[in-house]
């Protein structure tokens, strides 16, 4: 799993508007100029404010989602009433859950919005229809697919490998390359997350969270500030989820 410095500070694409930290690789990146404006061009703005939906797991999947800003969790259920958090998306990002000629499909997690966020909504058959008439679009999505693909493997080998002290260190590593703020006593996850959030990340209690965390803390990888995560040793946290043995990885890849 790669992290780089763990240093990201956030940029402004000129083409999209879209402010990023570095490394973070929106559809945008996968579609030329041309196609990302025929992309545009088909979708329906929506403001949705902190706390509203998206869509329910379950929903019959008939439209995309491209996040303007804001920022968006993606979070699924189980049948004995457990949740876990998939991801958290942000400016840049789309959401796609249906695939060419196929109808029918259902959304397989829930899209709940956590800050306001501006969407651009675009329909199964408005996607399809530009696709079939532009081929590099096609192709550009085809790229974005296989990228999201390649972070659902990382995600998934750091969770399973390596215990839960490894599952909690990538999930912050993830979380600090996707929204970590350089300072001068640390890397911050520039947002707010409870331990029960954190625990639904990789699947554990909220208690041996809160244990893992105060290990973390006792050892000054970790430290709390104004109720935000601060990252003192990210190589220490590197360690634990064995990050340099993970070549393969790159901090584009190692995102949450």
């Amino acid at each position: 799993m790669g992290s780089g410095n763990g240093l990201a500070i956030a940029t402004t694409n000129e083409r999209t508007g879209v402010r990023a930290c570095p490394g973070h690789m929106g559809i945008a990146n996968f579609c030329g100029p041309k196609q990302f404006e025929r992309l545009e061009s088909v979708m329906v703005p929506m403001r949705v404010p902190a706390g509203g939906f998206l869509f329910w797991e379950g929903d019959e999947a008939e439209h995309a989602y491209y996040v303007r800003n804001g920022r968006v969790k993606l979070r699924k259920s189980t049948e004995d009433g457990k949740e876990y958090i998939l991801s958290i998306l942000q400016a840049g990002d789309m959401i796609c859950e249906f695939a060419a000629g196929q109808s029918g499909l259902q959304y397989a997690f829930t899209a709940e919005v956590t800050d306001n966020a501006e969407i651009g909504v675009i329909s199964r058959h408005e996607l399809e229809a530009a696709m079939r008439q532009d081929g590099e679009l096609a192709f550009g999505f085809m790229g974005w697919m296989a990228y999201n693909h390649r972070v659902t493997q990382s995600k998934f080998r750091d969770l399973l490998l390596f215990g839960k002290p490894g599952a909690l260190a990538s999930t912050l590593i993830r979380l600090s390359n996707s929204f970590g703020v350089a300072e001068a006593y640390g890397i911050r996850i520039d947002m707010k997350l409870t331990h029960a959030e954190l625990a639904d990340f990789i699947g554990a209690t909220r208690e041996s969270v809160n244990r893992m965390l105060n290990e973390f803390k006792e050892k000054d990888i970790l430290d709390f500030r104004y109720g935000k995560i601060i990252i003192r040793s990210l190589s220490a946290l590197q360690q634990v989820c064995r990050c340099n043995t993970c070549p393969t990885c790159p901090e584009e890849i190692c995102r949450i």
